[in-house]
């Protein structure tokens, strides 16, 4: 990548599809712009200080402003935003934001707070901004692409889900429309006309899926950078029957970006065809049933930690005596060893590390559907690889899909460090800050919440197995429903989920479930979680985005209170679920509710974790110190060994682009 901020009235700003150039930078380089950042960034002015300002420049203004009528206030913010947005001076930043908010004010009936229009700032200066769960991240976006597609600058707002991009575009659209301003919505399902009248508006509220996906549509259909003449040339050899879908990559604003360049970074994702049906599917089920006959531990080794299988020796000499009946006929798989052995790892992956109602589910129409482990949402139309989405079809009894040819390959980290300017905003940036850094140069700004958190956090209760847990989970939502206090209680998967509503439901207390089975609800039972004597149970990451309000009177009661029922691999996500409370300085209280043998402890906990299972005779308060000891230890090696994981499949990325050029050299 370019050294510094490229302008976007720059060279390739002037490009048919302007795009940042993409290319693999050693370690040392990345480390030395890091330290150049990190300097850069001590230098800047600091943001307690800046937040005075911006309050300083709303109050002397303010008035002047009001006075303005429409006209008038909309010349003003065109006067200022060239030089906010291109030119980045900050006093006409200050200025044209403070314009914003007095637009917002009469658009919208919202009067953005000096930390949002700071926050609104910093995502147009490039930057990774933290702000607090409930302080306005919506419109904090919102304000910046505004400004941004004022200046003439093409701008898309990336959310994790279709309805979160719907929400806001059309929660947002008055503002724009005050500035002449249109906002397309590219969703799942949309008609390929669709998504590219909707890239062509000034403003695009996107997925990042869907975006990502379209960009790779747009690479296979015109490998190499796209240029002019390129696009010229194909409507004369009529190469291309339609123009992109995406007009570049100008200006991106990533919500919870740390979801997508962290969470979701560690699988590639691959734009692929229909092939037919997938080779040999005869020898799924025998690979089924003599995956069943082989011994953990004798056969072959599982790593529970990095989810992956070996056989042993001793496992392949087992395989190839048990497939000896089966390799009778020449065009058998069953003849050469390593395709009957990848059949066996993938029948034995489909058997203990792909597990039904946790890392995937069974539809209404018999087709498997991939949960998202960090968001417990379907992702609808992804496949397993390498015939391990037919092999689980087969687990299940199920009709197998068709195998897939991949037309184009790309990262999310590599993907968003091609735009011209990439900001993004999260409400846990401190734990990846150095990451993304180091990958996509995203510089990151803690912004302080617009009031004083007043949310309690109680002392860990550790359980010594799963089973006591759930028992002192409903016990404690018994209790606080009895006060009326509105209980959410987090999940890792469908699995839990479920299994706590039946507890719940044999104790009589009245609860609603929000797992990947109910995705369609996801937003209207979070935002109603929050009133009086509600039981929500909910995966950690479902409804992400929702405000949650507090009802009448439930503030008094000490506000939403949140149970975490399972420790995250990631602290973020743990952070991000106890965030769902105390929200703009209410009430609130969240407390974590574990067991010794959670998969977490058992995985990544060593023998340490081994140990501590079988101590069942410690007192409350050293089993708590144990484990709160083992718990960072396990999250810290969970963490490490993700990264290696990202850097690695980013790496893989670069070197199949070069080999075999799938999604298009950037260079």
């Amino acid at each position: 990548m370019a050294g510094r901020l490229l302008s976007f009235d720059g060279q390739l700003a002037r490009s048919a599809y302007p795009e940042r150039l993409d290319k693999a930078s050693h370690l040392a380089d990345r480390w030395t712009r890091a330290l150049a950042d990190a300097a850069r960034q001590a230098l800047a002015t600091p943001v307690r200080r800046e937040i005075r300002q911006i309050a300083t420049c709303q109050a002397q203004s303010q008035a002047a402003w009001a006075q303005l009528d429409d006209v008038a206030l909309r010349q003003a913010v065109q006067a200022q935003a060239a030089a906010a947005v291109h030119g980045l001076v900050t006093p006409a930043l200050h200025q044209a934001l403070a314009l914003l908010a007095e637009a917002a004010r009469r658009c919208l009936g919202l009067r953005p707070y000096p930390v949002q229009l700071l926050g609104a700032a910093s995502l147009l200066r490039g930057r990774l901004v933290e702000m607090h769960t409930g302080e306005g991240k919506t419109l904090t976006a919102g304000l910046a692409a505004c400004l941004a597609a004022v200046a003439g600058v093409p701008v898309h707002v990336v959310t994790v889900n279709d309805y979160l991009a719907q929400r806001d575009a059309d929660g947002l659209a008055p503002l724009f429309n005050f500035f002449g301003l249109g906002v397309g919505v590219v969703v799942h399902g949309l008609q390929p006309e669709a998504k590219r009248a909707a890239y062509a508006q000034p403003i695009c509220y996107c997925t990042n899926k869907e975006l990502v996906f379209d960009y790779l549509r747009d690479r296979s259909a015109s490998p190499g950078r796209t240029s002019a003449a390129q696009l010229s040339a194909n409507a004369v050899f009529n190469q291309r029957a339609q123009p992109p879908l995406l007009r570049g990559l100008h200006l991106a604003i990533v919500d919870e970006i740390d979801s997508i360049l962290i969470d979701e970074a560690r699988t590639p994702l691959i734009l692929a065809e229909k092939a037919g049906p997938v080779p040999h599917a005869e020898a799924f089920a025998p690979a089924l049933a003599l995956a069943a006959q082989l011994v953990e531990g004798q056969h072959f080794q599982r790593d529970r930690a990095r989810r992956a299988l070996y056989l042993s020796p001793s496992g392949r000499e087992r395989v190839k005596a048990l497939s000896a009946p089966w390799a009778a006929r020449s065009d058998s798989p069953w003849r050469a060893e390593h395709a009957r052995e990848h059949l066996v790892l993938q029948a034995l992956r489909a058997q203990h590390l792909f597990l039904r109602d946790q890392h995937y589910l069974v539809d209404d129409e018999g087709k498997v559907q991939i949960i998202d482990e960090y968001t417990g949402r379907v992702l609808p139309g992804r496949n397993w690889e390498q015939g391990l989405h037919q092999m689980v079809e087969a687990k299940e009894g199920l009709d197998l899909s068709e195998q897939t040819r991949t037309l184009a390959r790309i990262t999310y980290q590599r993907f968003f460090a091609r735009y011209l300017r990439l900001s993004g905003m999260t409400g846990t940036a401190q734990e990846v800050a150095r990451e993304l850094a180091l990958v996509v140069r995203l510089r990151s700004v803690v912004l302080p919440p617009h009031r004083p958190s007043a949310r309690r956090r109680w002392a860990d209760r550790v359980c010594q197995d799963e089973d006591h847990k759930w028992q002192a989970v409903a016990q404690l939502v018994a209790e606080r429903h009895a006060l009326g206090q509105p209980v959410l209680v987090g999940t890792r998967s469908l699995q839990a989920s479920e299994r706590l509503a039946t507890v719940l439901a044999a104790k009589g207390l009245p609860h609603r479930v929000l797992n990947a089975r109910q995705d369609a609800q996801e937003a209207s039972t979070v935002a109603a979680a929050g009133q009086r004597g509600a039981i929500t149970v909910a995966t950690n990451m479902a409804g992400r985005g929702t405000d949650i309000a507090l009802g009448e009177g439930v503030a008094a009661l000490g506000g939403l209170a949140v149970v975490l029922t399972e420790y995250h691999e990631s602290p973020r996500i743990d952070r991000q679920l106890f965030g769902r409370c105390a929200r703009q300085g209410d009430p609130g209280l969240c407390v974590a509710v574990v067991a010794i043998d959670d998969p977490l402890l058992q995985q990544h906990g060593g023998l340490a974790a081994y140990g501590l299972a079988r101590r069942r005779n410690l007192p409350p308060a050293w089993r708590r110190l144990a484990a709160a000891t083992l718990r960072h230890l396990a999250q810290a090696r969970a963490e490490k060994q993700h990264a290696r994981t990202r850097a690695h499949t980013l790496k893989r990325d670069h070197d199949l682009d070069k080999a075999m050029a799938f999604s298009g050299d950037a260079s």
